[in-house]
């Protein structure tokens, strides 16, 4: 574990809680102190979840360490199926808890509840909170599931002529991004294909809905890092192929269609032909011709910042300057994708080592967490969020999907106005001193006097001057130079900075002037 002030995953159980709160009836009983019940806040808060999650924490304290805390975790098991009645429950313990080995497992087994008792082993030092998900789903569908399985070898039947195909949709859970409106687009996208939607899981679904999860044709893994594991259990149990396009972008949803036709052979020619996205056109036009190869900075969970990096790439002309994800579990494919975009992958979970890596590398767009719109804002650069960890803000009320072609034209929105409104914010600076635009301007149409224009010398900052005149290296810019500067974007402004102080070491000039930040411009864009 490591001492931080943020960090972009908590431990396995939040993990574990995420998988429980978004189904309706599973209830999760967690060995933990006092100050771990910090986790409902968010659902309640982050989320807006109208109740609590479904946890029941044994809340120990330092003075219960010296009697018998086992017996406390019993009670808390027994009292939480008198209080709610679930139809089944898992158990696992914190961090703090783990530390005590009371094996919450075999605690409630002995027990004997009448419900099923799913035991979840979830290392709180050594993993996080993507994979603790991912287990405590696997234990889940394959407890639930495990029983509906078919024997060894047995063929699985084909689907009776004229009944529509079924499949599972597995990844989405409580606290993901855009999940809810995820699961929503998908299942229409489906449906104008002619496949029903047999269960979606973990989010929305019933413990009877998990076990019945093998009756699916296939089953369309929309969040790897959630279902990636239960999904080849249910591959290898049930014989149930398996949909693994995620449909973030217009091309990865035409290889969805695809993909998922090819499975079940319904003819997609009509989905495929409705030009359901603006996208496409909206990235050719025009007006946005300024997009091209703009340089971009991704980072977030593999899923997103893969799907974000096609995107940028192939959709919307930018250029990748620099791509990573804290999900360590995925690091071999994103570092595959980074070597593809001629970038190399940053795997970290330090926020303190991404904005080392996004200030060097410049971007004029960062995609990322909650945390990269913090580090964006301090560097003064636009920021659009694709990933979890995230705040409220990204909770929207609105419809605002991710997949799908309707996804597809979020992403667009999402991406483009920061640059568009990065674009506003320098039109305003460039014109803060303009004539029209200071206190007791008179309007424009009344006429004005023009200001006169004085003869001036060069003035350098105090500090920057007395550097040069002691022989330092460093390059003095003067008042007027600086001022032009300003005119530049904002968004591109450090670059041209740096481009024009590497111009005057190379021509030893010692005070950057207007005329030379101009020569420096000219320099460069041979």
């Amino acid at each position: 574990m490591q001492l931080t002030v943020w960090t972009y995953e908590g431990p396995p159980h939040v993990g574990a809680m995420r998988v429980c709160t978004g189904m309706t009836d599973l209830h999760y009983v967690l060995h933990a102190p006092q100050g771990d019940t910090y986790a409902d806040l968010l659902f309640t808060m982050i989320e807006r979840r109208n109740a609590r999650p479904p946890v029941t924490y044994t809340t120990f304290q330092a003075r219960d360490l010296g009697s018998d805390t086992a017996d406390l975790f019993q009670s808390a098991v027994r009292d939480a199926y008198e209080r709610f009645k679930p139809a089944a429950m898992i158990v696992g313990a914190s961090c703090t808890a783990e530390l005590i080995q009371d094996d919450p497992g075999g605690l409630a087994k002995a027990a004997g509840l009448p419900i099923p008792v799913i035991p979840l082993d979830l290392p709180s030092y050594q993993k996080k909170e993507n994979w603790g998900a991912a287990e405590t789903f696997y234990r889940i569908v394959r407890s639930l599931a495990g029983p509906h399985a078919p024997a060894p070898g047995h063929v699985r039947p084909a689907r009776a002529a004229g009944t529509r195909p079924s499949c599972n949709i597995l990844g989405p859970t409580a606290l993901g991004f855009r999940h809810r409106d995820d699961v929503r687009e998908i299942t229409a996208l489906l449906d104008r294909m002619g496949i029903d939607v047999n269960v979606v899981a973990p989010m929305g679904a019933s413990v009877a809905d998990i076990a019945r999860l093998g009756e699916a044709d296939f089953s369309v893994v929309l969040y790897p890092e959630v279902a990636g594991t239960a999904a080849q259990w249910l591959k290898r149990t049930f014989g149930q192929p398996l949909v693994q396009t995620v449909p973030i972008g217009v091309g990865a949803t035409r290889e969805f269609i695809a993909e998922v036709a090819a499975i079940t052979g319904v003819d997609a020619t009509a989905v495929l032909a409705d030009p359901a996205s603006r996208l496409p056109w909206y990235s050719r036009s025009v007006d946005s011709t300024y997009l091209t190869g703009k340089r971009v900075f991704i980072f977030g969970d593999a899923t997103h910042v893969l799907a974000s990096a096609r995107i940028a790439t192939e959709e919307l002309g930018f250029t990748v300057a620099g791509m990573g994800t804290y999900s360590r579990e995925f690091a071999r494919e994103v570092r595959e994708a980074a070597a593809r975009y001629g970038v190399e992958a940053l795997i970290s979970d330090d926020y303190l080592e991404v904005e080392e890596k996004i200030a060097a590398a410049h971007p004029e767009l960062v995609l990322g967490t909650q945390m990269e719109r913090h580090i964006a804002k301090r560097l003064g650069v636009p920021c659009a969020v694709i990933s979890a960890p995230v705040h409220v803000q990204d909770f929207p009320a609105r419809h605002s999907p991710q997949v799908g072609f309707e996804g597809a034209n979020v992403i667009f929105d999402s991406w483009v106005h920061p640059l568009m409104m990065g674009l506003e914010e320098h039109l305003l600076g460039m014109f803060r001193d303009d004539f029209e635009f200071v206190d007791g301007a008179s309007p424009s149409h009344l006429g004005h006097a023009p200001a006169k224009s004085e003869p001036h010398d060069i003035q350098v900052a105090p500090a920057i001057a007395e550097a040069v005149a002691g022989g330092s290296d460093a390059v003095a810019w003067s008042v007027e130079a600086e001022k032009e500067l300003k005119k530049i974007p904002f968004f591109v402004r450090g670059k041209a900075r740096r481009n024009t102080e590497a111009y005057a070491v190379e021509k030893s000039i010692p005070v950057i002037t207007v005329e030379a930040l101009y020569d420096a411009k000219a320099h460069f864009g041979r």
